[in-house]
């Protein structure tokens, strides 16, 4: 197990507290199929509920955790100025490790079964215009005529993050193997180990060849292995350094928001949606679990529509 996972960094637990936490981490990543982003957010999660339970309750025994206890840890978050969303993920981290701990015969009960976190506001995305999002690859496509090969490899990411609506680590993850050019597909290994394919068009299909034809053969090296987008030195590229790409060249389109690489994939639901795409195709496109996940992106385009109708209509 990753040094980064384990419980040893919380002090004065028991054993027995310890050896839970450890089997949960194996539990999240090797049965339930976690990402190490979101085990290690769930572990946090935890150290920090049993860290508040010891030095506020005096608990460190599984088994004695309360209703109330959990009530306070969650009162004590809201008084230090947690975010609704930060509360509601915690509260929700609880509730799988305690349910874990019930189901697996080291707790009699579950003490989080009524505990009720405050709900998640539900905040639009900032997306690009349609006209924006064009600009920007623009951008990207003067930047690459230089034939630079980091110049080549942003178009091509971009093009694709726009064009397939990925997300900027799944991108990161492709091997060569996975982008089928012919068909203009992308295989995806998405959250929980999920996999989908995902459409691509024209421009993103030339970016792609450019790169991998011009720009790649000019950074590969022996160690770069099957991954599609490298760094400079030859390595699988970081989500970071394409998420400073994406900064990078948006700054270069007057007036548009100041997004990431995710802004490009909420960009492309809003625009596949506001093209007339059905929202079960965008949901499945997105690797979306919930189809209540990709309505978001509906109350995008109404807003926009709203919008555009106050500023047209002669009656607004």
């Amino acid at each position: 197990m990753k040094a980064g996972l384990r419980f040893a960094t919380v002090p004065n637990v028991s054993d027995t507290t310890a050896e839970a936490v450890e089997a949960f981490s194996r539990h999240l990543r090797a049965e339930r199929g976690r990402s190490e982003h979101t085990a290690r957010a769930y572990l946090g999660d935890v150290r920090s509920l049993l860290g508040f339970l010891e030095s506020e309750c005096g608990v460190t025994d599984l088994a004695d955790i309360t209703l109330r206890d959990l009530r306070a840890w969650l009162a004590q978050l809201a008084a230090s100025g947690a975010a609704r969303a930060t509360i509601a993920r915690r509260s929700a981290a609880a509730r799988t490790f305690l349910g874990w701990a019930a189901r697996t015969g080291r707790i009699p009960t579950d003490p989080s079964v009524r505990l009720v976190a405050p709900k998640r506001q539900r905040h639009l995305p900032g997306v690009l215009k349609q006209g924006e999002a064009s600009a920007l690859l623009d951008v990207a496509a003067v930047a690459a005529d230089d034939e630079d090969a980091m110049h080549l490899r942003d178009r091509a990411a971009l093009e694709l993050l726009y064009a397939s609506g990925i997300r900027v680590g799944e991108l990161a993850a492709l091997d060569v193997d996975d982008i089928d050019l012919a068909a203009g597909v992308v295989r995806v290994m998405g959250k929980g180990s999920k996999e989908r394919t995902v459409p691509f068009g024209a421009p993103a299909r030339e970016a792609l060849i450019a790169w991998l034809s011009r720009g790649r053969p000019q950074v590969v090296t022996g160690d770069s292995g099957p991954a599609v987008f490298l760094g400079r030195r030859g390595r699988r590229v970081d989500p970071r350094q394409v998420r400073t790409s994406v900064h990078r060249l948006l700054a270069h389109v007057p007036d548009a928001p100041d997004l990431g690489p995710h802004g490009l994939r909420h960009s492309a639901a809003t625009h596949l949606l506001e093209g007339g795409a059905d929202l079960r195709l965008v949901q499945e496109m997105l690797g979306h679990a919930s189809l209540a996940t990709t309505q978001i992106y509906t109350h995008v385009s109404v807003d926009r529509l709203k919008q555009s109708y106050r500023q047209a209509h002669p009656r607004a």
